[in-house]
């Protein structure tokens, strides 16, 4: 069964000068600040197509390695990534690097590095940003 999430963007005025809001109208969590300022310099307060994209990459690895290593038989304590999701103006998305750290018991080093990278190349998010490139620092807790 196929599902579909929704957000939605409101913007006012020019990119440099303007501002606006993203909902997040499927979970109804929130709605959220948006700048070309807290983009492309600092967030001061306000979020940015880069951090939702770091926030779904980081939270969709993780589900990725937590299933295929459940699949194998190796059930996860805790699974902890990061997702640093990098924008050059004028140039776009430059790069995501993935940290994660991960308590499993009875796996080694080498094993689990195998399904962190697996979990790199096929979680849906990384198969969305092929185009991009993604960079993982995946070691054991």
């Amino acid at each position: 069964m196929a599902t579909t999430r929704t957000a939605n963007a409101h913007w006012e005025g020019s990119l440099i000068e303007g501002k606006g809001q993203v909902s997040l109208d499927s979970s109804g969590i929130g709605t959220y600040d948006v700048s070309w300022t807290a983009r492309a310099e600092s967030p001061n307060g306000m979020t940015s197509p880069e951090e939702l994209i770091a926030a779904a990459h980081s939270t969709c690895f993780s589900m990725a390695l937590s299933n295929e290593l459940s699949k194998a038989g190796h059930t996860p304590d805790t699974i902890d990534t990061r997702a640093d999701v990098t924008f050059q103006p004028g140039q776009g998305i430059t790069g995501v690097h993935l940290t994660t750290r991960a308590s499993i018991p009875g796996i080694d080093a080498a094993t689990f590095a195998q399904f962190a990278e697996g979990a790199r190349t096929n979680c849906p998010v990384s198969q969305a940003l092929t185009g991009t490139t993604i960079t993982l620092d995946a070691e054991l807790a």
